[in-house]
């Protein structure tokens, strides 16, 4: 097939590096997010399937507005089968999805239609999910809500963080599309519609959200810890510092201490007081410093039973 690739972020690549590696199809165009400036220099960044295109000499298109009429043109110059779409982050107009013969199908990295949206993997985690992986969907006007082409999935067992399972996930697509496209070719592919009664969404992440409220439970705050890691990256504050917390455990054992409160100091991590259970702190970075073990911080300060974490204190 003839194919012009949408994607932007690492989680792309593995699938355009699939389709490149392909003796079947041949990836035509690249289109991607605009470079961006980064730093004090104002540097101009490539995006990460940009870098990979260019390294297969393959022609890249960035524009600002995918939708923009005389970019529709553009890609109306450019003949091919099927447009394949990975965290592109832009929305398809309908006029670009039925384009290509086939359409444009999307390698979403969730079961859908559980976490439609745009952080599904995070959100797995943060759910407390009991297994996640990736589907092949044919996309439509709507946001993940076309049918289903093609699935594969993997158990979850509640030590994944966010960019672990990212990294897992990115490189099951390329295959199950590899499957698909010649199912796709040969008239074989069953469509299967989406329930919208078991939908749930996979809303934006934002910074706000790794701040850590100490009155929810210790499970749902280890989940946060894990899901959260490595953007926005969980945190409190110790000593007016911002203080992040990158691995910690959910003891069950109850105190009466309030919470946000360290309850109690071991040499490995600290424990602090939850709405429900402990929270055993085991690998942080405070403001300022470099990523360490509990350990190694707990050797670097004095802290106390009885202090108490968060910005008012």
């Amino acid at each position: 097939m003839d194919i012009i690739f949408m994607g932007t972020p690492d989680f792309a690549v593995p699938v355009l590096e699939t389709l490149t590696a392909s003796e079947k199809h041949h990836v035509k165009a690249v289109i991607t997010q605009p470079d961006k400036a980064r730093g004090r220099s104002g540097k101009l960044i490539f995006t990460p399937v940009k870098e990979a295109a260019l390294a297969h000499d393959i022609p890249v298109y960035t524009p600002e507005k995918v939708k923009d009429p005389a970019f529709v043109e553009q890609i109306k110059q450019i003949s091919c089968d099927i447009i394949v779409v990975v965290a592109f982050g832009q929305i398809l107009s309908k006029e670009i999805l039925e384009y290509p013969a086939y359409g444009c199908v999307n390698v979403h990295a969730s079961l859908l239609p559980r976490w439609r949206g745009a952080a599904p993997i995070q959100w797995s985690i943060l759910a407390g999910d009991e297994k996640t992986g990736v589907t092949i969907m044919q996309m439509d006007v709507g946001l993940d809500t076309g049918d289903m082409l093609a699935k594969t999935e993997i158990p979850l067992d509640g030590t994944e963080t966010g960019e672990s399972l990212f990294e897992e996930l990115s490189v099951l697509g390329g295959p199950l599309l590899l499957e698909t496209l010649d199912k796709i070719q040969e008239g074989t592919v069953q469509p299967v519609k989406q329930k919208e009664e078991d939908s749930t969404y996979a809303k934006m992440l934002t910074r706000d959200m790794g701040q850590l409220d100490f009155t929810k439970d210790a499970l749902s705050l280890e989940r946060t810890i894990r899901g959260l890691n490595s953007w926005p990256s969980a945190y409190t504050y110790y000593g007016g510092k911002m203080l992040k917390i990158w691995g910690a455990k959910v003891v069950e054992e109850e105190g009466n201490a309030v919470p946000g409160e360290v309850v109690k100091i071991q040499k490995d991590g600290f424990f602090i007081q939850t709405g429900k259970g402990l929270l055993k702190a085991e690998q942080v970075q405070l403001e300022g410093k470099k990523k360490m073990s509990a350990g190694d911080f707990l050797r670097g300060m004095q802290m106390q039973p009885g202090e108490k974490l968060g910005k008012e204190a």
